[in-house]
């Protein structure tokens, strides 16, 4: 048969998608991108010129970008920006596992209940949203506090008798992000979950698998979309994060986030600044375009 040309119903709604994402995600990209390459300016003019009219060449300014791997030593890959990437992958990769984790027992539960409780359960996932993001991780300060909701409970109940470093740490920085990007797991988790025929983990219960033996083989592979698009959701945002590090983390907890904001805001190098934003979204697109690329690739049907 022969193909048909798209409708124009079709192919506008098609093409809203391209449109939003060029208009806020590819120019603003491509801004960023154009000022790490420039030097700031010395006039009313922010930024100098990339173009040399007089010799008609291009003026590129690549040390925005060997700054961040190469210190004044010359030493590659010890230098600050470095130090703040791998913080930030590591905590976001933490951040991840934990709400993994967490998430999935009550994505589990959410979708093995009644369906007529389950739009109750879920507002109850959705429910910090309508609370401000920066209440929330204040709130986190309060309770982690030497001073704080669970030290004086702890002395109180005399489980200790004196106040537990809590806040500032490690700990209270994995706490608030896992607490704040607990729901962008759970969400695609239980949309993959309810969808998931449970006669399976019947009949293999019925072949005399263990209840984990069937969880493991049957309910995680089949919940991978799930995982994978929560595990995404969770990690990109957390490694950019900047309020709960500023907030919940110490002198030695500084993430790339806050790194940006300094050097824009505290340095006035904003050269600087994008070119550790544009390596930030390059180490965060790259990987996830090859992965997709290869599972796209394996998913599809062969001919």
């Amino acid at each position: 048969m022969a193909t048909h040309p798209l409708m124009p119903g079709k192919r506008f709604v098609i093409g809203v998608p391209y449109v939003w994402l060029f208009i806020f995600f590819f120019l603003p990209f491509l801004i960023l991108l154009y000022i790490s390459f420039v030097d700031m300016g010395e006039s009313i003019h922010p930024f100098k010129p990339i173009w040399d009219s007089q010799t008609g060449l291009l003026s590129l300014k690549y040390e925005n970008y060997w700054t961040i791997f190469r210190d004044e030593g010359g030493v590659l890959f010890k230098t600050i920006y470095i130090e703040a990437y791998l913080r930030s992958i590591w905590y976001a990769l933490w951040t991840a596992v934990l709400c993994l984790v967490v998430g999935y027992p009550f994505a589990y539960f959410i979708a093995r209940s009644p369906a007529s409780v389950r739009p109750a359960l879920l507002m109850m996932v959705m429910l910090p949203f309508w609370t401000s993001f920066l209440l929330r991780v204040y709130a986190w300060k309060g309770i982690l506090a030497d001073q704080g909701v669970l030290n004086q409970l702890l002395m109180a109940l005399g489980i200790t008798s004196e106040p537990i470093l809590m806040l500032y740490t490690n700990v209270s920085m994995l706490v608030g992000m896992t607490y704040v990007y607990l729901p962008f797991m759970v969400l695609p988790l239980y949309a993959t979950l309810v969808k998931m025929d449970f006669r399976l983990l019947e009949a293999a219960y019925d072949l005399g698998t263990t209840p984990f033996k069937a969880f493991w083989l049957i309910t995680v592979p089949l919940s991978k979309a799930g995982i994978v698009a929560g595990f995404m959701l969770v990690f990109i945002p957390s490694v950019g994060e900047f309020v709960i590090p500023s907030l919940l983390g110490g002198p030695e907890n500084i993430m790339i986030g806050r790194v940006v904001w300094d050097e824009m805001f505290t340095s006035n190098n904003w050269p600087r600044a994008t070119a550790l934003a544009v390596v930030m979204i390059a180490l965060i697109v790259v990987p996830l375009a090859i992965y997709y690329h290869y599972t796209g690739d394996a998913a599809e049907p062969r001919k």
